[in-house]
């Protein structure tokens, strides 16, 4: 599972890597897929660069979807989409 990490919030000013561009605090939808199962995470607080579209997230939110991730890939679902916000309060 790859997750973009950064060790502290990202502000609104900050840059992308890849391309330049401005990040901007938004929602966007974190998806895996392990062995046979898919894994879909709604809702999830990130950072989107406004020009390319690249995701980032803050530690506390990657260790979250990793904490979510390996809940679920021990259950024998084939599909299981959740949403972030129930999950990590």
């Amino acid at each position: 599972m790859a997750v973009r990490r950064s060790n502290e919030k990202k502000e609104q000013n900050m840059k992308c890597f890849i391309c330049k561009g401005m990040y901007e605090n938004k929602v966007s939808t974190f998806m895996v897929e392990i062995g046979n199962m898919i894994i879909i995470i709604r809702d999830v607080p990130s950072q989107v660069c406004a020009q390319c579209g690249e995701v980032s997230y803050d530690t506390d939110v990657a260790k979250h979807l990793e904490s979510i991730v390996n809940s679920l890939k021990e259950t024998t679902m084939e599909i299981a989409i959740v949403h972030y916000p129930d999950i990590a309060a």
